[in-house]
């Protein structure tokens, strides 16, 4: 297994972590409801990409409600 052969500076260290830096995420509007979306991806809220309908997103809350409720009325039958 290779070992190195001299103790890496605190310097270098420290320019090899120079690009860790985080930056903020880029942000577009949503055209149908002026939501803050991620570009290139369907709006949570209004389930729009761009001019057409993606994801109907009224049938995807439903789901997850009923889902929720199982779930609580499971954990109450125990």
């Amino acid at each position: 297994m290779a070992v190195p052969k001299r103790k890496k500076s605190k310097r270098r260290t420290r320019q090899g972590r120079s690009h860790h830096a985080l930056t903020a995420p880029t942000l577009s509007t949503c055209s149908k409801c002026g939501e803050q979306i991620m570009p290139h991806n369907a709006c949570q809220t209004c389930g729009y990409y761009g001019e057409r309908k993606a994801v109907d997103v009224e049938t995807k809350l439903d789901k997850k409600l009923k889902k929720k409720e199982n779930k609580e009325n499971e954990t109450k039958e125990k």
